[in-house]
């Protein structure tokens, strides 16, 4: 019966704590929280991986539709536009391919033909051109090619007409001189450059954006499983093979047996148009105003290919549902902060950040400069949030801290102390402006995959991040 009392008087504790809490939060706060609802972020995502919007590939019909979907939601909420006579959608190049059909097929020495299955056990990476060829495969490393850091998987090896199968890494994490290296674009090329058909990564098949179109040139991705059946008769398996390269950080690289037949038909879109989506809060300081705290996420994900819809529910509705949600906060707030607060739908972060590097070199006129930047990328997944900021001023992340002691949202939150980066923060940050990073703490175990659906995503953890985020930007953008 003690233990019973104990019980309720520590949960009336609780109770009382944090309804003190929320009455110590200012009012209009208070009002713009209100407003912000786990079922609507979980009805943004339903919307944006429904098929009408073809998983919002950037710069395709599909893409398009949702993004004047997002945009008359800004204007429903009393968001201004980004500008006048565009509206709120700002324009930006983004070519893009399509892919329609792929079919790749082993044909071993030993006389037994495999024939893979799509999203299972391969994958074209989305920028591929059409192809159609039976070739030998060359097993290259880790697809490096770096004679001034004296080291180049490609030694020895002749390519032309051959398909190169490598791994995804580098043999060097800790030299910096490797970094562009593993970057899809310039494997790629170097690949092109030295005759090869097409380029097969080993790693998880999903879809990939990524890389620029070479004309002629057809790459892949094959499953770790898939990658063994070519191997084993060389006398190798893959976990093997990755394990002596990086024990060693030596080229390994050798000619396989049997042949690949790969055929892929894709139409490419060169003048493809992306658009990101942008709409604001006009600031109440009449020169405080010129200056602008930007909220953003990607909206884009990666399309429909041979059949296949990849919905993109974690990567980034959750994320995008999140930016809206805090926008709604903002219009229903009522009292404005002191700076302009612009919320941002990016599109073509997929193939590569496009869409946020065009909107940082090409701020509104409107304001002088972006204050700061809150990133919101795959916050549907799991039971919590993690993320980081910019150190300096020092005031900037413990804003956010603070603001958390009302949703006790976050998990980890850390320091970011150096440029660059992998969602759209990157940009901004490369610039010098302070930055804050938020995910949830999910596995993402459908990242880039057809299963990434409305089954996976959380509302409660998206509303809660949309909260903290318009706490604590909000503080921000009046100070």
């Amino acid at each position: 019966m003690r233990s019973t009392r104990c019980i309720l008087i520590i949960a009336l504790a609780l109770l009382l704590a944090s309804s003190l809490q929320a009455q110590d939060l200012e009012l209009h706060l208070q009002k713009g929280l209100k407003a912000i609802n786990p079922m609507d972020t979980y009805n943004y995502v339903h919307k944006m991986v429904s098929p009408e919007f073809g998983g919002r590939y950037t710069a395709d019909e599909g893409y398009v539709a949702a993004a004047n979907w997002a945009a008359n939601k800004f204007k429903e909420w009393g968001l201004k536009p980004m500008n006048q006579k565009k509206g709120y959608l700002q324009a930006f190049p983004a070519p893009y391919t399509k892919v329609k059909e792929a079919e790749m097929t082993f044909k071993l020495e030993s006389g037994r033909s495999v024939t893979l299955k799509p999203e299972d056990d391969f994958l074209p990476m989305l920028p591929t051109d059409s192809g159609n060829h039976t070739a030998g495969v060359v097993f290259a490393g880790w697809g490096v090619h770096a004679p001034e850091l004296n080291y180049d998987d490609y030694y020895g090896l002749d390519v032309r007409g051959k398909y190169v199968l490598c791994i995804r890494g580098l043999p060097d994490t800790e030299n910096p001189g490797f970094k562009e290296h593993n970057e899809h674009r310039h494997r790629m090329k170097v690949a092109k450059e030295k005759g090869a058909l097409g380029l097969f990564y080993i790693y998880e098949p999903h879809s990939n954006p990524n890389m620029d179109w070479i004309e002629g040139f057809t790459p892949a991705i094959i499953s770790e499983k898939a990658a063994d059946i070519l191997l084993e008769e060389k006398g190798f398996l893959f976990a093997d093979l990755k394990q002596t390269l990086v024990k060693y950080k030596r080229p390994i690289s050798f000619e396989l047996p049997g042949m690949v037949s790969y055929s892929v038909v894709s139409e490419f879109f060169p003048e493809g148009t992306g658009y990101n989506v942008v709409g604001y809060i006009e600031g109440s300081d009449s020169q405080l105003k010129k200056e602008c705290i930007v909220i953003g996420g990607h909206y884009d994900h990666n399309g429909t290919h041979m059949g296949i819809l990849f919905p993109g529910a974690n990567d980034n509705a959750s994320g995008s549902a999140a930016v809206m949600e805090t926008a709604k906060a903002f219009a229903k707030t009522g009292k404005r902060p002191k700076r302009s607060v612009v919320f941002v739908l990016f599109g073509g972060e997929e193939m590569g950040l496009k869409g946020s590097r065009y909107f940082v070199d090409n701020v509104p006129a409107q304001f002088s400069k972006v204050d700061a930047m809150y990133n919101i990328d795959m916050v549907g997944e799991g039971r919590g949030a993690e993320g980081n900021a910019t150190t300096k001023p020092p005031e900037f992340k413990k804003s956010i801290l603070d603001a958390d002691k009302y949703v006790n949202i976050l998990r980890k939150f850390g320091d970011r102390t150096a440029p660059g980066g992998g969602s759209d923060y990157a940009p901004f940050n490369d610039k010098g402006i302070r930055c804050a990073a938020f995910m949830s703490d999910g596995p993402g175990l459908y990242y880039h995959r057809s299963a990434d659906d409305i089954y996976h995503v959380n509302p409660d953890i998206m509303a809660d991040i949309a909260k903290l985020i318009y706490i604590s930007s909000y503080r921000w953008a009046d100070r």
